[in-house]
């Protein structure tokens, strides 16, 4: 698969894992319209892609991401343009909402920190992997914004009660905190511990089959949305295309066949 070519992001293919590095040191990786306009175009590329199994997220530099760019902001003020501000929140809004949907497995990997819209990213994935000492923050309030797009995001990881807390306090907290509050999946100290920690996740998602995984995320993020009648309805079309599809009748074949389905792939820790 060819990915785009990006000014913003560095990115690492290695079986059928893409690796998605932020590569703006000088400004911490923040959401400026480079970057946001590199990363919405890899991941619309790799959206119906099913040979890429998982895509994790990480910061060149030492920084995961600093959330949206100040400069710009300030830019927006000078021009006092209420439509453009307000579409280029929309812009955010649709960037947050791919990452959120994405077909594939992802993987937040924060370290130094993740700032504003660089911990509503952060929520967006599926796991997430931190440093002990990361910092997190919604700083919104304190520099006289909202978190506005980020906000259905920091509700769905949160959950309603914290996440309002943390929003209407501009919230400041570490890698460890951010473990007890759900946000964290796996606290990991050093590349050491950040590789093995990613590469467990990496060597499971490669034992299942990537249609199904596609299928699982999408009941996952409509099933709160569903009224009953229709959430069976849902849940009973999706079971029946995947257990009539072709992983379907591969995994029921392998499992009485005592084989390992097509699909499960050992991952090259050395590749």
């Amino acid at each position: 698969m060819d990915l785009p070519n990006t000014k913003n992001l560095i990115l690492e293919q290695k079986q059928g894992w893409l690796t998605i590095w932020f590569n703006r040191p000088d400004n911490r990786n923040a959401l400026s319209d480079g970057l946001v306009d590199d990363l919405r175009r890899v991941l619309e590329t790799v959206h119906e892609d099913r040979s890429v199994r998982g895509i994790s997220f990480r910061g060149k530099g030492g920084f995961f991401c600093a959330g949206g760019d100040l400069k710009a902001f300030k830019a927006s003020l000078l021009s006092a343009d209420k439509e453009a501000v307000k579409t280029s929140s929309r812009a955010a809004a649709s960037l947050f909402a791919l990452v959120n949907g994405m077909p594939q497995v992802t993987v937040m990997i924060i370290e130094g920190a993740a700032m504003a819209g660089g911990l509503g990213i952060a929520c967006t994935g599926d796991v997430v992997i931190a440093e002990p000492a990361a910092k997190f923050a919604l700083t919104e309030t304190m520099i006289g914004i909202s978190p506005a797009q980020i906000s259905p995001y920091l509700i769905q990881k949160f959950g309603y009660a914290t996440a309002r807390r943390l929003m209407l306090t501009a919230a400041q907290f570490n890698g460890e905190s951010a473990a007890a509050l759900g946000l964290v999946d796996f606290l990991a100290d050093g590349d050491t511990a950040i590789s093995t920690a990613e590469n467990n996740i990496k060597a499971q998602v490669l034992k299942c089959a990537p249609c199904a995984v596609a299928a699982t995320k999408k009941m996952v993020l409509e099933v709160p949305y569903l009224a009953p009648d229709a959430l069976a309805d849902f849940a009973a079309e999706s079971f029946a295309d995947c257990l009539l599809g072709e992983e379907g009748r591969e995994g029921i074949a392998s499992f009485l066949e005592k084989r390992k389905p097509n699909w499960s792939v050992k991952l090259d820790e050395t590749s």
